[in-house]
């Protein structure tokens, strides 16, 4: 069995790669969702836009669910205290979703044009919301949450759903939205031809320019909020206990990391190459070759908001020293090497399975497909 201290570092950097996971796979169904009504302008082109993804979406799932899965198992206490002080907001990302698994099934069923209509801009909820309150959720976690144990580690949230919307918060959810939009832009772009793909190109292209300008700015903008440091001596292999460290607050302390290791910026460097060459490709119609730098792109935005907190993985404005770690909130050792084997196992049968499957349905949907196809397409 590996060493505690290994495997809570093994577990951040899982966790790290599911959320990525889940916003290159999830999030091109939910970016070809936002942009729906936007690029289709009736019926049939509509149709082509849910049939790029309507294959995939619900497989696409497994990393939202695994994440979620991963975080309750891996970080109990980070789960129990994230989805009590964001109740309301992971509420709302909830009933977005349910617009989704109904859309995509009863949206073709009727022939009726209100109809169709209402489920499209359902999709474009269950496809826009999400990404949109994850990124406040992220710019919240950098502010800090105001949340406090007490001895018995019972934690108690001092906020509400309104203070969650503040300015820094809706900027990183800027972020969020522009880059996945940016994400289903280039996958639709790749799956479609003829106007429709024109329209997702400037639409894409428009959302790799938004990312990039929003997340320089939050990067700015970073550099003057009151990051976390621990001042005390940390034991990598002790047992969780977060209220054992003491925690100081101070402006810039979330670019330290950067400072000790220079090679980090790689990763804001990689956001901001990886949405500009996206925007480059697609007008070029490298759509395949956009969707990977794309999703290089979300890589490093994903990256830097983890290399900046680290080991910070929820920090308290109430009451610092309870903030929780990558190294005070984890579970048992045998819990993370058990989970780190089942993944080694599923992890790779999960990809496999998607690749076969995208690979066989790969190719472009086009308006004779969907008329051919009338009854079966959805």
């Amino acid at each position: 069995m590996m060493d505690y201290s290994t495997l809570k570092m093994i577990w951040w950097l899982l966790v790290g790669v599911l959320l990525i996971g889940f916003a290159i796979m999830d999030g091109h169904d939910m970016g070809v969702g936002t942009l729906l009504p936007f690029v289709g302008r009736n019926d049939v082109e509509r149709r082509v836009v849910i049939n790029t993804v309507g294959p995939h979406w619900d497989g696409n799932q497994v990393w939202f669910i695994t994440g979620g899965g991963a975080i309750f198992a891996a970080w109990p206490l980070v789960y129990a205290t994230a989805f009590s002080g964001f109740y309301w907001a992971m509420l709302v990302v909830l009933w977005a979703l349910f617009f989704r698994p109904v859309g995509f099934d009863y949206r073709s069923k009727i022939h009726n044009a209100t109809w169709r209509s209402t489920w499209d801009w359902g999709l474009f909820i269950g496809g826009s919301v999400p990404p949109l309150i994850f990124g406040v959720a992220f710019g919240n976690l950098l502010q800090g949450v105001p949340f406090q144990f007490d001895a018995y580690l019972v934690s108690t949230y001092s906020g509400n759903f309104w203070q969650l919307l503040n300015p820094f918060a809706l900027l990183a959810g800027v972020v969020s939205s522009a880059m996945i939009t940016m994400q289903g832009g280039a996958y639709l772009a790749h799956r479609t031809e003829g106007v429709i793909q024109e329209r997702t190109i400037k639409a894409a292209t428009g959302a790799a320019w938004l990312m990039v300008a929003a997340f320089v700015g939050a990067g700015f903008w970073l550099q003057s909020i009151e990051g976390y440091r621990i001042t005390s001596t940390i034991d990598m292999n002790a047992l969780p206990d977060p209220l054992s460290k003491t925690v100081v607050r101070e402006a810039g302390a979330w670019m330290r990391n950067y400072t000790q290791q220079p090679l980090l910026w790689l990763l804001p460097g990689l956001a901001v190459a990886g949405a500009l060459v996206t925007s480059l490709l697609l007008r070029l119609r490298y759509t395949l070759s956009a969707f990977v730098t794309s999703s290089l792109a979300l890589v490093g935005v994903i990256g830097t908001a983890g290399a900046s907190m680290f080991p910070f993985v929820m920090p308290s404005s109430s009451m610092p020293n309870a903030s929780l770690t990558v190294w005070d909130s984890a579970s048992s050792q045998l819990t993370l090497s058990l989970m780190f084997w089942a993944t080694v196992i599923f992890m790779p049968l999960i990809v496999g399975y998607t690749s076969w499957a995208y690979s066989v349905m790969r190719g472009k949907v086009t308006a004779a497909y969907i008329r051919e196809n009338d009854h079966a397409a959805y």
